[in-house]
């Protein structure tokens, strides 16, 4: 073979293995079909204290971590502010002490990097932040290993909970 043949066998070959890795990377995060989706919802609205029709979630990928954000979406509606703060605060206090029951019962499984999460929660930081209209959860490491546990527990809330929010990794605006 010439040295053009094997550099365009070689190019073919990358080519295929990247549409294969982003065809993978698409099925790898299924949405839940619509009855499931309603029971998660409905688990969610009892485990967390407020409804999910009244709040918007948001949960982000940062370099060092991630957040897991809540807000009202009726600036007026302080009932559900409140509920909000109260129970995100409690949440920062759970995962801190490597407690993932809630997320559990509100999915009916164990989310992806969860046990990971709890073996190195030494590891991880856990911040809680109130918002004007809800809380943040500020989740920090410097180890790999947890920060890859870390992305795939948000990216699972993502898929879970259909909010569309970005999955690759972005700056935390926040903090800056």
């Amino acid at each position: 073979m010439t040295n053009s043949t094997m550099r365009t066998m070689r190019v073919l070959v990358v080519a295929t293995v990247v549409a294969l890795s982003a065809q993978a990377q698409q099925k790898s995060a299924p949405t839940a079909a619509p009855e499931d989706h309603c029971e998660m919802m409905k688990r969610g609205d009892q485990a967390m204290g407020f409804s999910h029709e009244k709040t918007t979630h948001h949960f982000r990928l940062f370099k060092d971590g991630g957040a897991i954000e809540v807000s009202a979406n009726d600036p007026k509606d302080t009932a559900s502010r409140d509920e909000i703060r109260q129970h995100l605060s409690h949440i920062t206090q759970m995962f801190a002490a490597g407690n993932f029951d809630v997320p559990m019962l509100i999915h009916g499984t164990t989310p992806p990097g969860v046990p990971a999460m709890k073996e190195l929660r030494e590891q991880i930081r856990y911040g809680f932040q109130e918002t004007d209209s809800g809380a943040r959860v500020r989740i920090n490491t410097i180890s790999r290993q947890a920060l890859n546990a870390i992305h795939a527990f948000l990216r699972f809330q993502i898929a879970e909970h259909e909010t569309g929010d970005a999955t690759e990794v972005t700056d935390d605006a926040q903090k800056k």
